[in-house]
């Protein structure tokens, strides 16, 4: 695998640094390092002015192909994008789950009349969708989906509760697996649908979290509508879009959390040289070795983007999304671990009243979820071990 940029990736890198250099200044500037992880619930308003303006200038959905409004760009000039826009500091767009997830899943398996209803508006920020894959007592389960959809007439009739559901608070749209078909189990029998938030049989409950915000929600699916004609690929088949949909969630974009990693480092020994904390060998040690595996991160991460292809599967390319998943989350929780040990007792009171955090506590905080979210550390290994390595399926208890 080459490793190295073209002159008209180097090129293409100078034009997006001064894009942003140049637009991330007055009121748009002060939103630098606003959004993300655990911080989610920041300047929402503001953010999503940020996004439209992006829009405007032609830098959202800069993957998808030009046919379809985005930019077509190659592999690696993504890469530099999401590189050089998290290193500038720009704040965390709103619409990752419709310009990451959903709009390259639609242009896969969506049909023409999906993809002119949805992507133009996906593409504008006009609409902003949701994520309804977990539910109550089946977590990162996925198989397990107890949500039911039947159809009626002109329309599907959805039943059922999700939970963990990002930024359903100020979506517009929810993708949403529910058994379709009475009597399935497992991965048969699922569709893939496209439900309004805004009616009457849609309930959304925000849930507060440790660091504070709630970009978190239980949605409750109490007689929910949708047209017919808003499931994407066939009724019953919906299991093999939502493992699509999974493998463009790990696609480019994660080089650039890898630079969120690298500026959260740099600040955690900042911290560790104001506090004293790199006198102490074992500490510095300790982030010594996170460095070098930030290095092995990205690298690793590079390298499974050449192995896979947007839409596949979690076992494509030896597991490369599954080890990606796993290097990270277990990264950026000693991460977490090591920026308490740094700050000492002072790491156990609050900035101010009533409950404000510092980054690093935050940090801390949100940094436990990360080996659960997104398919836990678990269900990653079972993918590598049985449909990577092809061992035995783990039993299951009586």
């Amino acid at each position: 695998m080459h490793l190295g940029y073209s002159a008209a990736d180097e090129a293409f890198r100078v034009e997006v640094r001064a894009w942003l250099e140049d637009h991330l200044a007055g009121e748009w500037g002060a939103l630098r390092g606003l959004g993300g992880p655990g911080k989610d619930h920041e300047a929402v308003e503001e953010r999503l002015a940020w996004n439209r303006h992006l829009a405007a200038h032609g830098w959202t959905c800069v993957g998808w192909p030009t046919e379809h409004g985005g930019r077509g760009l190659s592999l690696w000039q993504q890469v530099i994008f999401h590189e050089e826009y998290a290193r500038s500091g720009a704040p965390a767009r709103v619409n990752h789950l419709g310009e990451e997830l959903l709009g390259p899943t639609l242009i896969a398996f969506g049909t023409e009349a999906q993809q002119q209803r949805f992507l133009p508006r996906i593409l504008a920020v006009e609409e902003l969708w949701a994520q309804g894959y977990s539910e109550p007592g089946a977590g990162s389960d996925l198989a397990n989906v107890q949500t039911r959809a039947r159809l009626e007439g002109d329309a599907w009739v959805l039943d059922g509760q999700k939970v963990w559901t990002s930024n359903a608070h100020f979506s517009q749209w929810l993708f949403v697996v529910a058994r379709s078909e009475p009597g399935s189990q497992r991965h048969r029998g699922l569709s893939f649908l496209l439900v309004p938030i805004d009616q009457e049989g849609v309930e959304v409950r925000p849930i507060e979290q440790l660091t504070g915000g709630s970009e978190f929600n239980e949605v409750f699916l109490t007689g929910a509508r949708t047209d017919a004609d808003l499931v994407v690929g066939e009724p019953g088949s919906g299991w093999g879009v939502a493992m699509g949909l999974l493998g463009f969630e790990r696609g480019v974009s994660v080089l650039g959390q890898v630079v969120g990693f690298a500026r959260e480092l740099d600040g955690v020994v900042g911290l560790a040289r104001e506090h004293g904390a790199l006198d102490d060998p074992v500490l510095r040690d300790r982030l010594a070795a996170l460095k070098v595996e930030l290095e092995v991160l990205r690298f690793q991460a590079l390298r499974g983007l050449s192995q896979v292809t947007g839409g596949d599967d979690s076992a494509a390319g030896g597991g490369a999304g599954s080890i990606f998943k796993l290097v990270w989350a277990g990264w950026h929780r000693r991460l977490g671990e090591v920026a308490m040990d740094v700050l000492g007792t002072a790491g156990l009171t609050i900035a101010a009243a009533p409950y404000e955090l510092d980054p690093w506590q935050r940090l801390f905080l949100f940094s436990r979820a990360d080996t659960i979210y997104g398919g836990s550390d678990e269900v990653q290994r079972n993918i590598l071990a049985e449909r990577v390595l092809g061992l035995p399926r783990e039993p299951k208890g009586a």
